[in-house]
């Protein structure tokens, strides 16, 4: 260092010779210092920048975890809802098992257990499910068959294309009920037919709202409730009462709603009828080649009583009815036609269904979206493409 200085100090020359040498050593040191601060305040500035340049990136990548959790929360609320529906559903399914098994045990007598095999148990269920024989006793008035439809009323033009519109068979019952369109929430009822047919009858309406909004064309009015397909279900069937709107119960019908009823009326997955027996089911099932199955509900708890496979095809099929525990299958064609009965399946096997010949429909080329059978009056109600028609039928003891 004192080599430098002296160095220094002999290259200044005479002209700078006035100047002393500690005046010189402090204005070295001053800009030695200067530089040294300099080069301190950019490298200070230079880490400042670069940690607000990490805080930054930490900052995003917090954010973008906080993004991912978020979603990955949402996910698992959505599964959440999806898992607590379907123990919901599952519980409901439980308990319905439960109930039906109670009402099976009411039923069946008691007899001696026996250890039978699985694969024993499950031939003898397959068997018992294919036989024609009925469990189901005939009622007092049910020893006579359908031969003709005899005549055609048209009542009256109302509502959707495509509907239902029925009379509670209970004894005593005179209203009209009215169901528009294949989805709907909302009932029209009538105190009678003429009320119905009257041209002011729309101030003479009650207006009913159901909890749960219909499926198809396929429901009845039966001793005071309504029974329907709930819709955006695949086989749910629900009794609401007419008087205060609620649901009183509530069935999953095993099997049904995976194809329609009837190919001619596609929005129909699960029909329900009533005759001189009580409440019925109607459904499609595609394991048996698409025909027709019928199932007997008990109309107090919608247990299922018994199923039967029968022959008749869904295909071409527009409608069915069922009159003393007979189904008969009503077929059209897809350009409309004139409907005609062609198939039958009696449960007590009383009628030899070979014989009977096809039952045309009166002269009316049309289809039908629902056919409702009165036990007591021993009339169709039909809904004919917006139509409302009254169908006489022709009934002689066997």
């Amino acid at each position: 260092m004192l080599l430098s200085l002296v160095t220094v100090f002999l290259l200044l020359g005479t002209g700078q010779a006035q100047r002393t040498t500690p005046d010189f050593i402090m204005e070295y040191f001053q800009r030695q210092l200067q530089q040294l601060e300099s080069q301190m305040f950019l490298y200070e500035k230079g880490r400042l920048i670069k940690c607000e340049q990490d805080f930054q990136h930490f900052s995003r990548r917090m954010y973008d975890m906080s993004k991912e959790i978020h979603g990955e929360t949402s996910k698992i609320n959505v599964l959440k809802s999806e898992v607590k529906g379907q123990l919901d559903t599952f519980a409901m399914r439980l308990d319905r098992v439960e109930r039906d098994v109670e009402y099976l045990h009411e039923k069946i007598p008691d007899t001696v257990e026996v250890d039978i095999e699985d694969s024993l148990i499950e031939h003898q269920v397959k068997e018992a499910k294919l036989k024609k024989t009925s469990v189901i006793p005939k009622g007092k008035d049910c020893s006579s068959e359908v031969v003709g439809i005899k005549s055609l009323k048209i009542v009256k033009k109302a509502g959707d294309t495509n509907g239902s519109w029925m009379k509670d068979p209970t004894k005593g019952s005179a209203k009209i009920y009215f169901f528009s369109g294949t989805r709907n929430s909302t009932v029209l009822a009538y105190a009678s037919l003429k009320t119905f047919t009257e041209p002011n009858s729309t101030k003479k309406t009650e207006v009913i709202h159901l909890p749960f909004p219909w499926h198809g064309t396929g429901h009845v009015v039966y001793n005071g409730f309504v029974y329907y397909h709930n819709a955006d279900t695949n086989n749910e069937i629900l009794k609401v009462h007419l008087s205060n709107r609620t649901v009183a119960d509530r069935v999953l019908l095993p099997g049904a709603g995976r194809m329609p009823a009837y190919s001619l009326n596609p929005q129909t997955q699960l029909d329900l009828a009533v005759d001189e027996m009580g409440l019925w089911s109607i459904h499609a099932d595609p394991d048996f080649g698409g025909n027709l199955v019928i199932t007997k509900l008990d109309h107090s708890s919608l247990a299922v009583e018994h199923t039967w496979d029968t022959n008749c095809n869904s295909r071409d099929a527009e409608a069915a009815f069922i009159v003393c525990g007979t189904l008969y299958v009503v077929y059209n064609s897809h350009y409309g036609g004139r409907s005609s009965i062609q198939c039958l399946f009696d449960i007590h096997d009383t009628i030899y269904t070979e014989s009977i010949p096809v039952l045309f429909f009166p002269k009316r080329y049309t289809t039908h979206s629902a056919l409702r059978f009165h036990p007591k009056d021993k009339q169709l109600y039909a809904w004919d493409d917006g139509y409302q028609t009254i169908y006489k039928l022709e009934i002689k003891k066997i």
